[in-house]
């Protein structure tokens, strides 16, 4: 739908009626019919009394057919000052169901609006999934940074101290070097646990929360979330700590 947003245009106001209000003609006076005459028949002038009499009414029946006419023309004039209200009213109807399509117009535009809007609130708050993820793969890989430095240095200084022991540079009864060693690798190995369950609960509660969202159709879902790579890293270095530890307390070949 194209946007429209000029309003339509409105009907001229009346500051006055379509047309002048028409002046009521006034009253006619009431004039008495003039009365029967009664002459005498036998009179020579009873011809020219009646004659005059006839007159009389005549001139009365005029000013009653003028006063008609006044009338008609006032009722004339009344019908057509209502006409010219009617057009103006009829006017003002197209003008308001006018303003009524364009109020419909900017409805169904705002409807598209809004829908937009919510279409791209959904995969802000499905993005949000995937950024909280990559940061809690970050969090995991700075802890897995520095239990693998833990546990590096721990077994570097086990290693360098027991071959100045071989090399008689060292005194044999000097354990101090070797459970420092060990004491750091442990710590190492302690970390990454702590990271790694801390981790899985973490993750596990965000897949749950994501699925509920989804079904319940605030986000798509639709793209991928991955088992976390970091996460097995994680875990090997685990694996791989566990083995340096045992190998360092019990002096076993397990690492070569």
């Amino acid at each position: 739908m194209e946007k429209n947003d000029k309003l339509p245009d409105r009907p001229e106001r009346l500051a006055e009626p379509a047309t002048p209000l028409p002046v009521r003609p006034p009253h006619t006076e009431v004039t008495p019919v003039p009365p029967i005459p009664q002459p005498d028949h036998a009179d020579e002038d009873a011809a020219t009394i009646y004659s005059a009499y006839r007159t009389g009414l005549s001139n009365h029946r005029t000013g009653l057919s003028e006063h008609r006419t006044s009338l008609s023309e006032f009722r004339t004039d009344l019908s057509t000052h209502r006409t010219g209200l009617s057009e103006y009213r009829t006017d003002l109807s197209k003008h308001r169901t006018d303003l009524s399509d364009h109020r419909t117009e900017l409805s169904e535009q705002r409807t598209q609006m809004s829908t937009g809007r919510t279409e791209m609130s959904m995969r802000r708050t499905g993005m949000s999934f995937q950024r909280t993820r990559l940061s809690a793969e970050r969090t995991l890989m700075s802890i897995v940074r520095t239990s693998l430095s833990l546990i590096g240095f721990g077994f570097t200084i086990f290693q360098f101290f027991a071959h100045l022991k071989s090399s008689s540079l060292l005194a044999e009864g000097s354990h101090a070097p070797r459970n420092f060693g060990i004491a750091l690798v442990a710590l190492g190995i302690f970390m990454l646990t702590l990271g790694i369950v801390y981790h899985i609960n973490f993750m596990v509660g965000l897949r749950k929360e994501r699925t509920a969202m989804t079904k319940d159709k605030f986000i798509h879902g639709e793209s991928a979330y991955p088992v976390s790579l970091t996460l097995i890293t994680a875990t090997l270095l685990w694996v791989l700590g566990l083995l340096a530890i045992a190998s360092m307390a019990f002096n076993a070949g397990t690492l070569g």
